[in-house]
């Protein structure tokens, strides 16, 4: 059976070859020989201010050449415990979040179907919800980890009710989460009034405000994590706006007072143990990113952390 993982950068340097994240070979999917594969959808035409998000997963594979195959905080060789894969990008169709939402949920069926866990990289936060009616078929309602400066639990937007402001409230009433094993956690900024507050409550998620949240330690985040999930499937979603925008300038809807990249890193590592069915990192828009592309940099740091609890789950 064969194993993927990035070339040797003894031989090939790393800023070298086509761009797939980490410099992992990109294989057609579905197939049985893969256990994870990162995959893009360049969709961002559901934003409510600035959009370029479409270019995120581009960015961040650019960003990811850095990466090596050993994680030591959480001490595992991600790619050698891992068999993954580059899946390249999911088709979409610019304007029309609905249609993309189908076909998200159709291309990840297949993946799912063969025990592949995926990571995606977006893409504006309204792509979630095809990831998660994928996830439902494969797996039934999942609870939902999510850090994130919004909630995205408004009933619309403009009239819309498919936006990036809008997934988990339709995942909710779709039945494809579960609130009682989900916890959000990173909201702040200014809202429209006390109510946007209590949505996400009422639906009944458990909600961790952004103050509230880096006030906690890695071990006390994670410890609300596992009571919350507990057994259960469950999807981690990340959107790169709980990071300040010193860190992540380049996304749609910053929100001052956000984690440093350090604490967010942090939050992740502390949730080893967790088998998740799979992730997304969201919400990067490289127009707006610093001449360093940080926010590149930090989304692929994340990605990277993401698939490294794959692998202490699967070591374990």
């Amino acid at each position: 059976m064969t194993h993927f993982e990035p070339p040797d950068p003894m031989i090939a340097p790393r800023y070298t070859g086509v761009r797939t994240f980490a410099r992992l070979p990109h294989v057609e999917l579905p197939r049985d020989d893969v256990d994870a594969a990162v995959i893009g959808v360049p969709f961002d035409t559901a934003t409510s201010f600035r959009s370029g998000a479409r270019f995120g997963p581009e960015a961040i594979r650019a960003g990811s050449t850095l990466l090596r195959p050993y994680h030591p905080v959480l001490d595992v060789d991600v790619f050698g415990a891992l068999s993954v894969v580059d899946g390249g990008d999911l088709a979409v169709t610019p304007g029309n979040a609905m249609r993309t939402t189908e076909q998200i949920d159709a291309a990840l069926r297949p993946l799912l179907s063969a025990g592949i866990v995926p990571l995606i990289l977006g893409g504006d936060h309204s792509i979630v919800l095809g990831e998660l009616r994928a996830q439902h078929a494969a797996h039934g309602p999942v609870g939902l980890v999510l850090l994130d400066a919004h909630a995205d639990t408004w009933d619309q937007y403009y009239g819309e009710r498919y936006f990036h402001g809008t997934p988990f409230r339709r995942a909710v009433e779709e039945g494809l989460i579960d609130p009682a094993r989900s916890l959000l956690a990173g909201m702040r900024g200014p809202l429209y009034g006390p109510e946007d507050m209590e949505v996400p409550r009422e639906l009944g998620f458990e909600v961790i405000s952004g103050p509230e949240l880096i006030r906690l330690t890695p071990e006390q985040y994670a410890q609300r994590v596992k009571v919350k999930v507990a057994e259960g499937p469950t999807y981690l979603s990340f959107d790169i706006d709980v990071l300040d925008p010193a860190a992540a300038p380049g996304t749609g809807t910053p929100e001052v007072a956000g984690l440093e990249p350090r604490e967010a890193l942090a939050f992740l590592r502390a949730l080893a143990g967790v088998e998740f069915t799979g992730f997304d990192v969201v919400e990067v828009a490289p127009a707006y990113d610093s001449p360093g592309q940080i926010t590149a940099l930090n989304a692929a740091a994340v990605a990277y952390d993401l698939l490294a609890l794959l692998a202490i789950a699967r070591r374990g």
